[in-house]
């Protein structure tokens, strides 16, 4: 059985999906995944010759949870890893916005309030 939300998490060129069959269950997930993400993935700096792209300004993997099926689904949100290892979260899909992290609270936490509110 499919389940209703889907989780993606996008690692350079590997990309893996995972179904749950509610929020709270893939919200679980994506921080566990978060959170090995930050912990290992870490970016140089790029210099295209014009302009130079520090860690913390790249995107070195995401974690982005969406409602329904494959053909039909709406983008929740998720999770930015930069470069340096810090997390950004966000809501929706193509327009994304920033969801700011209230004092002591990490970007998964913030996207967690964000969605089940």
């Amino acid at each position: 059985m499919a389940g209703r939300y889907r989780l993606t998490v996008r690692e350079g060129p590997r990309v893996e999906r995972v179904a749950f069959a509610t929020l709270p269950e893939a919200l679980d997930e994506l921080a566990a995944r978060v959170s090995d993400l930050a912990a290992r993935v870490r970016r140089p700096t790029v210099d295209i010759k014009t302009r130079q792209f520090a860690p913390d300004q790249q995107v070195a993997a995401r974690a982005q949870l969406a409602e329904g099926g494959r053909v039909l689904s709406r983008a929740l949100g998720g999770v930015d890893v930069r470069g340096d290892g810090s997390t950004l979260a966000y809501t929706g899909g193509v327009r994304r916005e920033g969801v700011e992290a209230r004092r002591s609270e990490t970007s998964v936490q913030a996207l967690r309030r964000a969605l089940e509110t």
